[in-house]
């Protein structure tokens, strides 16, 4: 009887420590706009490899010659890497393309549905539920 109730604990304790993570995690829906189509050039400044999702940071430069540092979303670094994506990918200092949605708050976030390389190659970005075409 002692093993069963400590084995319930167990999983209640797993469970619960786990539900933050899960409930923080948001829909496409409700962070981006899908009439708000973007496509930005600029310079990658930053790139992080995290979970849930991976970010790119990218340098744009405005008509009016302002810089504006803008945050896009991709998909998790398991999905990149499964669509052949590497660390090494991109470089800081390197001139891209992003194509993708532009959050509904209004701030410098969008969520990445494809980058074009310096190369010229496309990649896709690994965006969540857009409605586009998989892979």
């Amino acid at each position: 009887m002692k093993a069963v109730s400590l084995f319930f604990v167990t999983v209640a304790a797993g469970w619960l420590s786990t539900a933050p993570l899960v409930f923080a995690h948001h829909s496409f829906a409700a962070e981006f706009d899908l009439s708000k189509r973007i496509e930005f050039s600029g310079t990658l400044t930053k790139m992080e490899w995290t979970n849930p999702h991976t970010f790119l940071y990218l340098d744009v430069k405005e008509d009016d010659g302002k810089v504006t540092n803008w945050a896009f979303e991709m998909g998790s670094p398991n999905v990149l890497m499964r669509r052949g994506w590497t660390k090494n990918a991109l470089k800081v200092g390197d001139t891209i393309t992003v194509g993708g949605y532009l959050a509904k708050d209004g701030s410098h976030i969008g969520n990445a549905r494809q980058v074009t390389l310096s190369d010229g190659r496309k990649v896709f970005a690994g965006s969540t539920d857009d409605g586009g075409p998989t892979q």
